[in-house]
Parts: structure tokens; C-alpha cells; sequence
């Protein structure tokens, strides 16, 4: 039985592993990599990729039902769903060689590709090898959560995990979840052609801003997708098709996706051999992402418990590198993390929401809001739907969300603003290019200053005085 011993052993070929891989090898460090499924992780896979790579494909064929404003007639689109499948199999493949064993391999990682479990609180087993090292790193990410429902194993329940290698289009897909990747999922297949059903036990896209979620899912429905909330799954059965049983009644449909929420990938791992704390939630870990309970051991990304995004994951990484590579004191934090939903239009978020902001600072937080209606661009373009909304506390901005096109983009300028504590001056006196999206950034940071330049008293005293006194 071969043994290796290594600087930092990493379990987990996703955003998170690779990313403590690539940098930790370039730096000098000798590494292993274990992997027992496939590399690049769910993002790549399952998830990020090839879900915005069919958004894509949708937003071309809803293109073609819009254009009478334009001046351009309307058609229905002819899709090939089959090949709609490549162009989403073609996107995959050709960011894949990024995460591939070769690239990793030609950076000086050993990569072993079999499933990793722990032998002791030091060493940990991969196939017929046995890895010892002074660090490692936790990146196993998470896998799509199917829920108990009563009759789910007497149909085919398609998940993040088996939808995109799905070649036949679904006649009347049925969607249980309204979170992102649902409401992403059922814009995207309406748009395809699709009827959609969308059932939420409790209230659609729950953890964003209610305001701007309720005009996102008012323009889904306008698209055609029923979604119903307060609908809990109590049965599911097959007729044909599948039949979801709620408490709203029974909802039919020819194929069936899970979109409930995800759960870590712990179960392999044997933690408690390596003395390592753990709940269903991921590895127990403090601000540093090292387990509380063997200083060894750090976990990034969805297994360590918090944010489950694949940027957090590559956030994750870079502290992992600074303290296990350099001896450096590196700690999370988790209020300048954005997040987007990828639907048209895209909702985004950072920081605290109006609800969380007024609870964490009560009458002192201000609301600056613009609608894009007020943006020269969106209206130039036809998309002048959506808000801006942010929350600022004493001259500093706490949270921001956008409901609007390229949302996605847009709330990088907040992010960058809460990460370095910067003040809602510094973006009004940005300036910007004409006509741009980005402007609505600045126009929200002008709605800020405005009530105190134009609505107050005393400087309307100090221009009339000044004013007297000017030559």
C-alpha cells in the first residue's frame, strides 16, 4: 500500500479544492488532490455552467416573441431542444480543460482520483493510498437535496444533477421550490417551449427582498408560469406522468424537478475518525474555516456551513492559502458576499436587506431607491423594469438589492463598496459613461444627497446668501 505524505492534502476537485490547489502548488507547497467523482465540481458539471449556458439559449428564443416595439415582427421560435442540450454540453467542455486533472497535474499536484475518507486525525485513505499531511482541506461540497415525500420513488425525480442531460423537452415540467434555481429552471424551460409549474410550501424566492421578489415573480407569471405558494408536497404519484399532492390540491405533469435546497457532502469522509465536529449543516469551523475540534483540518465552501455559492468557495480558498501556506492570521466574513438570481431580470443582493437592515440598526437606517424607469439605457433598451434599493447607515451603505437587467453585474460596485467600508460619496462622485446601466448605481447614491442639498432649509440659506455676496 503506497503511502504519501504532503504540505496540505485536499479533498474536493470544486471551486474551493482547485482553488486551494492551483495556488498552494505555485507557491511551492507539495499537494494532493483527491477527487472520486468528477472534476470541477457541481458548478462546472451541474450548476453554474450549464444552468446559465440554457438561460442563455431561453433568452435567444424569448427574443424572438419581443421585438413589436422594435419594429420587428414577432415569431415563434422552432427549438431542437436536443440541440439546445449540446450547446449547453459544448459550454462545459470548453471551460472543463481550467479544471482538468492535466492542468492540475502540470501544476505539480498529485491528484488521485477515488473517494477520500479519514483513517485518523493525520492521514486520510484513498483507494489503495494512504495520504499523511500537515495540513488538509475539506472541499466536498454539496449535492441536491431530495426530500421523503410520501410515493417519490415511483417516479423519476430529475435534480440540478440530471435535468441538463436531458435531451427530450419536457411537455409540462413541475418545478418543487421557488428559490433560485427553480425559478431560474422555470423561466428557462418556459421559455423553451415548456409548460412549467412551479409548487413552494411557503413564499416564492423566501430569503430575497420581498418587494423586488414579488415584481420578479408577477413577470414570470406574465411569461406563463404557474407558480403557486403555500403549497406543501404531502404525496407524489404517477398517473401517466407524476401528480404532486398539496395542500393546495394536485398538480400534474410529465416530468418532475427538485429544487427544495442542497445538503453537504460529509457522508464519505468518516470525520469522526479524524476528530472532527459536524452537523447536517457541514464541518464545525471558527471565522478562520479550521475545524474546532482538530486545528489540522480546515472546510471551505458549501461544507463549511454558511453561504452556499461558488464564489464564496474561491473566497473560502484564499483564506485557507494565507493561513495554512503562510502562517498568516486570514478570518471569513460574510456582509460584503453578494449573490444573483439569473432570471430576466435578474435579482441580486449584498449585504443586508431592507428587513435585516431595520433590524440591525432600527430608525437609523436611510433607503435609497431608484426605479430603472429613471436610467436612459434600460429605456434605449426596452427593459426598463425593476428597482434599486440601498441601505445606508450613517453615510455607509449595509446591504443593496437589484431587481433589474445585468443585476448580476451591477451589484459588484456595492460589494466592492461594503467590502472597503467605503461611503455613499465615493460613488456620487464616480462618474460614469452615458448612457449605461451603471449609471443607476450613481443615481441611487444621488437619492441619498438629494433630500439634504434640495429639500434643506439651510442650504437654501447659505446659496441665498452667497449668492448676495458673489460679484
Amino acid at each position: 500500500m503506497p503511502d504519501i505524505k504532503a504540505d496540505i492534502c485536499i479533498i474536493g476537485a470544486g471551486s474551493g479544492g482547485l482553488s486551494v490547489a492551483a495556488g498552494a502548488a505555485q507557491m511551492g507547497a507539495s499537494v494532493v488532490l483527491i477527487e472520486g467523482h468528477e472534476m470541477g465540481g457541481d458548478c462546472l458539471n451541474s450548476g453554474c455552467v450549464p444552468s446559465k449556458a440554457l438561460i442563455a439559449a431561453s433568452k435567444r428564443a424569448h427574443l424572438m416573441t419581443i421585438g413589436a416595439n422594435f419594429g420587428i415582427t414577432p415569431v415563434a421560435p422552432q427549438i431542437d431542444f436536443s440541440v439546445v442540450k449540446d450547446h449547453v454540453a459544448r459550454v462545459i467542455e470548453q471551460i472543463a480543460p481550467v479544471d482538468s486533472q492535466e492542468r492540475f497535474e502540470g501544476l505539480g499536484v498529485h491528484v488521485i482520483r477515488d473517494w477520500a475518507r479519514f483513517v485518523s486525525p493525520t492521514a486520510v485513505q484513498a483507494g489503495d493510498t494512504r495520504i499523511t499531511a500537515r495540513r488538509f482541506v475539506i472541499a466536498t461540497g454539496s449535492s441536491p437535496l431530495v426530500p421523503p415525500i410520501p410515493g417519490i420513488d415511483s417516479v423519476t425525480v430529475h435534480t440540478n444533477e440530471s435535468i441538463f442531460a436531458l435531451r427530450e423537452k419536457p411537455e409540462h415540467l413541475v418545478i418543487i421550490g421557488a428559490g433560485p434555481i427553480g425559478m431560474e429552471m422555470a423561466q428557462a424551460h418556459r421559455r423553451l417551449g415548456c409548460e412549467v409549474t412551479v409548487i413552494e410550501g411557503a413564499r416564492a424566492m423566501g430569503r430575497d427582498d420581498p418587494e423586488l421578489a414579488a415584481r420578479l415573480i408577477e413577470k414570470i407569471r406574465a411569461e406563463g408560469v404557474t407558480i403557486i405558494e403555500g403549497a406543501k408536497a404531502e404525496r407524489i404519484s404517477a398517473t401517466g406522468g407524476i401528480a404532486v399532492h398539496t395542500t393546495k390540491g394536485v398538480f400534474t405533469g410529465s416530468h418532475l424537478l427538485m429544487a427544495v435546497g442542497r445538503k453537504v457532502n460529509l457522508d464519505r469522509l468518516d470525520l469522526v475518525k479524524a476528530g472532527v465536529a459536524f452537523d447536517r449543516k457541514g464541518v464545525t469551523v471558527g471565522a478562520d474555516l479550521r475545524s474546532t475540534t482538530n486545528r489540522r483540518i480546515y472546510a471551505v465552501g458549501d461544507v463549511a456551513g454558511g453561504l452556499m455559492f461558488t464564489h464564496v468557495a474561491g473566497y473560502h480558498a484564499g483564506i485557507v492559502i494565507r493561513s495554512a501556506l503562510l502562517g498568516l492570521s486570514a478570518r471569513q466574513r460574510t456582509d460584503h458576499i453578494p449573490w444573483a438570481t439569473f432570471t430576466d431580470p435578474e435579482l441580486a443582493q449584498v449585504g443586508l436587506t431592507e428587513a435585516g437592515a431595520r433590524a440591525c440598526h432600527g430608525g437609523k437606517v436611510e433607503i435609497a431607491a431608484v426605479d430603472f424607469s429613471h436610467n436612459d439605457r434600460a429605456i434605449a433598451e426596452g427593459k426598463a423594469e425593476g428597482r434599486i434599493k440601498v441601505m445606508v447607515v450613517k453615510g455607509r451603505p449595509v446591504g443593496a438589492t437589484i431587481l433589474g437587467p445585468q443585476a448580476g453585474e451591477l451589484i459588484g460596485l456595492w460589494a466592492m463598496a461594503i467590502a472597503n467600508g467605503m461611503k455613499m460619496s465615493a460613488i456620487s462622485n464616480t462618474i460614469l459613461p452615458y448612457p449605461t446601466l451603471g449609471e443607476i448605481n450613481k443615481r441611487a447614491a444621488g437619492a441619498y444627497f438629494s433630500p439634504r442639498l434640495f429639500d434643506s432649509p439651510s442650504v437654501k440659506r447659505v446659496v441665498k446668501t452667497v449668492q448676495r455676496w458673489l460679484p
